[in-house]
């Protein structure tokens, strides 16, 4: 059994030492080698596309990153799995698309709207996900497992 001064010793002790670990990790998850965040690539058509992404409400449909609505695919890599083509096509038609029973609202983006939506998704799907990106769901990690 401790006695009250051994006792505060080791308390002391231990939040000095948690608070030191918590520090350099800290510096070690914020230095420049540990960066992840692609933001070397962030240009002026890549903000349009997010401004266009927030403004149409996406997240309300689609997530991007694990954030949003589970109703419609996640855009992550959408440009790895579909390709440049096929989103912009999606983007600027001038009718409701209707995929597997579920409706898509009709944008209509100009092309220049669409390219910018697509220069967002190619930024965001360069962002490295430390292997995130490759198990979507318990079915598929079966399904790569086997």
């Amino acid at each position: 059994m401790l006695s009250k001064k051994q006792a505060r010793a080791f308390f002391l002790g231990g939040t000095l030492v948690t608070f030191l670990v918590f520090i350099g990790l800290t510096v070690y998850s914020l230095s420049k080698g540990n960066d992840q965040t692609n933001n070397e690539n962030l240009t002026a058509e890549v903000v349009r596309g997010k401004e266009i992404w927030e403004s149409n409400n996406c997240m309300g449909c689609h997530t991007i990153l694990g954030e949003g609505s589970y109703y419609a695919p996640e855009l992550t890599k959408v440009i790895d799995r579909r390709g440049e083509g096929y989103v912009k096509a999606i983007l600027m038609t001038p009718v409701p698309w209707q995929p597997n029973g579920r409706k898509m609202v009709a944008y209509g983006m100009t092309e220049a709207e669409a390219t910018d939506v697509i220069s967002f998704f190619k930024w965001i799907g360069k962002i490295d996900l430390n292997g995130f990106e490759r198990i979507v769901s318990p079915l598929a990690k079966d399904r790569i497992n086997n």
